[in-house]
């Protein structure tokens, strides 16, 4: 591990409205998947840290959930007061917007921002937008609003800029040895990893169809010699959304849960033997003492 005393070691969160990027920034930032990703929004709900380790910084990226504001109940409260936690111990925020694009929801999330620790302005979707004169109009309006430190503009798709971005978040961490094994790309379980990875496949295959109200829960991860032993089920908040997870002749539930399997060999390098089933347990997003359970307190 680095000991060197001119070493920098931080907390990063990345923060913004649902389904701006947020999770996908952070998966190239490390260099790895850990955080899932969807088109639908809200598809973050734990605190996620992403390590990224290098000769003169370790970066401790935070990915929070997108702050709620057309949904209600103890699950949403739940999830914005992780944005607001996040944002109280951490030494740098990255605000992240989508280029050309400036919401209401956007501001709600920007009156949130600390204004005694640095935050960064970052641009995403860097290829939406072409007129450069227009991105620059675009950045000088949002700085208007709040004092960042900095702003960068990125493809968090493709990997674009993101090393000049790291350059602008290096001078805020503070000095510090690594935190983290240098080999260390989360500090989340590979329990954790095997349930993100059962929601992902339920929100690309699901779309539109997919009950906002639902979660999965690990009810084994149990290691036999090499061979992973991971059952998983799947919480729906009524009956009738079951056979919407489960597909005609149970094909969509199998698809999920062998690609779940692939991804899962694949993250943890050996073999996962996966069962994966559908249950219903009626009002657990309502339920604070169930969200405990699942750390989403």
């Amino acid at each position: 591990m680095i000991t060197d005393s001119n070493y920098y070691c931080g907390f990063v969160a990345i923060v913004g409205r649902p389904n701006v990027g947020k999770s996908t920034l952070m998966n190239h930032l490390i260099g790895q998947k850990v955080s899932i990703t969807s088109k639908k929004a809200q598809t973050t709900r734990h605190r996620v840290h992403g390590i990224y380790t290098e000769e003169e910084a370790q970066f401790i990226f935070v990915d929070t959930p997108g702050f709620q504001t057309f949904h209600k109940g103890a699950l949403n409260e739940t999830l914005n007061k992780s944005v607001k936690d996040s944002l109280a111990s951490v030494d740098c925020v990255l605000f992240l917007l989508e280029a050309m694009r400036f919401t209401a929801a956007d501001r709600e999330v920007m009156a949130l921002l600390p204004k005694h620790k640095p935050v960064i302005l970052v641009i995403n979707k860097l290829d939406k937008a072409k007129d450069k004169l227009a991105l620059q109009a675009f950045i000088n309006t949002v700085c208007a609003e709040f004092p960042f430190v900095d702003s960068e503009v990125v493809s968090a798709k493709h990997a674009q800029r993101l090393l000049e971005l790291l350059d602008k978040v290096r001078p805020h961490l503070p000095e510090s040895v690594p935190l983290y094994p240098e080999d260390m790309v989360t500090d989340k379980s590979e329990r954790f990893l095997a349930a993100e990875i059962v929601r992902e496949k339920l929100f690309r295959y699901l779309g539109e169809e997919l009950p906002y109200e639902m979660n999965v829960e690990v009810e084994l991860f149990q290691m036999d010699g090499l061979l992973r032993r991971i059952h998983i089920g799947i919480l729906v908040d009524k009956e009738h959304q079951k056979p919407i997870v489960i597909g005609k002749a149970g094909e969509r539930l199998k698809k999920i849960s062998t690609e779940a399997r692939l991804d899962m060999e694949k993250l943890f390098d050996g073999k996962v033997f996966l069962q994966v089933w559908v249950k219903v347990k009626s009002g657990w997003a309502d339920d604070v003492r169930f969200l405990r359970e699942f750390g989403l307190d």
